[in-house]
């Protein structure tokens, strides 16, 4: 079931690629099917990886989240040196491979969630209880992926990056004690975060009253919902949008939900919340019904980075949450977050494959 989910949403993703970035592709005199194509090369490149993860046994990727660690910190890091790094819109998060570009920040979600599951399942269950075991190896490793990550800057990234990091604490049963207090911590730092630096601060201002400065911070929330709002309950039809007309921006990327609400109405919308919520359903009982407590982390882990996802980005399409640049898993154009969460996908698949059949009552 996880795969037809997931194809699912990745072929609406690729549908609705082609028609919000066609607008945009005009208006810049470049192929209308510029974005699309690269969607198609960097999705196929994902069915690959995913085709090749499921059939992988998730348990020889024992240690590979020590060595993703190291390597992801290297090229979060390389982004960062002009020259190696690619900046665009005032953030330096990418790399060049020839045509296409990468993105390391999306790949230290993966790293982060294999090593997490590799230092837990390690541990004596007991253990777990103590500080020493719990916080202390994987706090730092998140804080010095938050730091990097924060540098290009990235605070949506940032915040998946704590959010994996927090919930696999959560669940491995550490104190509640510890991980409250470092709930805490972790809120008071998205907070300063969010406030330190102007376009943030303005990003945080326009969420709360979007119609305060409507031409300016709140300009892209209000289109967001014009968009959203003009679907009615079935929608005006696909590629019939107006507000993809460059009134909407990053309309094939962080805001393709209000797009997909446009063309597809309420009914779309909801259907595409429902496929995520099942998704997390299917995530959590192949979490619970793991072999071994190294799948049931990496289950638990993928499900928490890519529902946390989901939730952020429609928060923010829908202004429930302030903006944060974050995309759509699956649907919104990007090669690289597309190829990583395949792979996420294609290790959940193949927990799945191994998964004992529930105890009967």
């Amino acid at each position: 079931m996880v795969t037809v989910v997931m194809s699912s949403l990745l072929l609406l993703g690729l549908t609705m690629i082609l028609s919000a970035s066609f607008a945009w592709s005009l208006a810049n005199d470049v192929s209308p099917f510029l974005y699309f194509k690269k969607q198609v090369i960097w999705a196929i490149l994902g069915i690959v990886a995913f085709i090749t993860f499921s059939r992988l046994d998730y348990r020889r990727l024992r240690g590979w989240g020590y060595v993703g660690i190291a390597g992801v910190s290297l090229l979060l890091l390389a982004v960062l040196i002009p020259g190696l790094g690619t900046t665009a819109g005032g953030s330096s998060r990418w790399l060049a491979l020839g045509p296409l570009s990468f993105q390391p920040s999306e790949l230290a979600k993966l790293a982060l969630v294999l090593f997490i599951a590799d230092v837990f399942s390690r541990k004596d269950p007991k253990a777990i209880q103590d500080l020493s075991h719990t916080v202390l190896p994987v706090i730092p490793v998140v804080a010095v992926l938050a730091v990097l990550i924060m540098a290009q800057p990235d605070m949506g990234t940032t915040m998946l990056v704590g959010a994996i990091g927090f919930g696999m604490l959560f669940l491995s049963g550490a104190p509640l004690r510890y991980v409250a207090v470092l709930g805490g911590a972790g809120a008071a730092f998205a907070a300063f975060g969010a406030l330190a630096e102007p376009y943030r601060r303005a990003r945080v201002l326009s969420f709360l009253n979007p119609w305060a400065d409507p031409l300016n911070t709140g300009y892209q929330t209000i289109q967001s919902l014009i968009a959203m709002g003009s679907g009615g309950f079935f929608g005006v039809g696909i590629g019939a949008s107006r507000q993809k007309w460059l009134y909407v921006p990053n309309a094939h990327t962080d805001f393709i939900y209000a797009i997909l609400g446009e063309e597809l109405g309420l009914f779309g919308t909801s259907v595409v919340l429902g496929m995520f919520a099942f998704l997390t359903y299917l995530g959590i009982r192949i979490a619970r019904q793991a072999p071994d407590r190294f799948g049931m982390y990496i289950a638990a882990g993928v499900t928490i980075w890519i529902a946390f996802q989901a939730l952020v980005n429609m928060g923010a399409v829908t202004a429930s949450l302030p903006i944060t640049g974050v995309p759509m898993p699956l649907v919104s154009f990007g090669g690289s977050s597309l190829v990583v969460t395949l792979i996420g996908m294609g290790i959940l698949t193949n927990i799945a494959k191994q998964s004992r059949p529930p105890a009967k009552k």
